[in-house]
């Protein structure tokens, strides 16, 4: 019987790391450290930061921020440490496939952009700081976190071949297309004019 090569094995463990840790449902631990409820019935029930923000509490919000982008990056640079730049893609994406998908939440996720821009800096970081500053354009310009979170996703892959990193094309591209398909309910909104800006609170 042919035994498995150990490196496809590695991959695989780095990949279910990766998930394991991007799933890990920081808005939901920063909600309940900071006294601010169940995140799944405040606003609109998703467990980012922006849905944080919309409780008004800003250093939760930006706590959870940092973590969901870091947990990307985190599985990124272990396994590139360990065990190269493929362990460091798949790790990326275990991650960020985590944070859409729990295992600790049933698979009902957030949507992905912290961890998504966390994981395009550590695997390629003038990518990643060229989508974080898409984001922040337009987020500035519009007030809109959906839209500017699309923004980014859509550039992304093109940042990407601008700037010569054609190792995370593919990857930056799957993930950006999940990103749109999370955001369905947003677009809906942002096409209907119903769509709640930046820093809204909920009552």
């Amino acid at each position: 019987m042919p035994m498995l090569d150990t490196s496809v094995l590695l991959l695989a463990l780095f990949g279910v790391g990766g998930y394991l840790l991007g799933a890990v449902p920081f808005g939901l631990v920063m909600a309940r450290l900071f006294g601010l409820g169940d995140l799944r019935k405040i606003g609109s029930g998703n467990i980012g930061a922006t849905n944080v923000l919309r409780t008004g509490n800003k250093l939760a919000a930006f706590l959870t921020l940092v973590l969901d982008a870091g947990k990307g990056g985190i599985a990124v640079l272990i396994a590139r440490a360990l065990a190269g730049e493929d362990a460091a893609q798949i790790a990326g994406g275990a991650a960020f496939l985590g944070h859409l998908f729990p295992v600790y939440l049933g698979f009902k996720g957030g949507k992905g952009v912290a961890t998504f821009l966390g994981t395009l800096l550590a695997l390629a970081w003038p990518v990643g700081i060229a989508a974080c500053a898409t984001w922040a354009a337009v987020a500035a310009a519009l007030r809109y976190s959906s839209l500017s979170a699309l923004a980014a996703a859509a550039l992304a892959p093109i940042w990407a071949i601008v700037l010569n990193r054609a190792e995370v094309v593919l990857l930056t591209a799957v993930l950006a297309v999940l990103i749109f398909i999370r955001h369905h309910a947003n677009i809906r909104r942002l096409l209907a004019g119903t769509e709640p800006r930046i820093g809204r609170k909920t009552g």
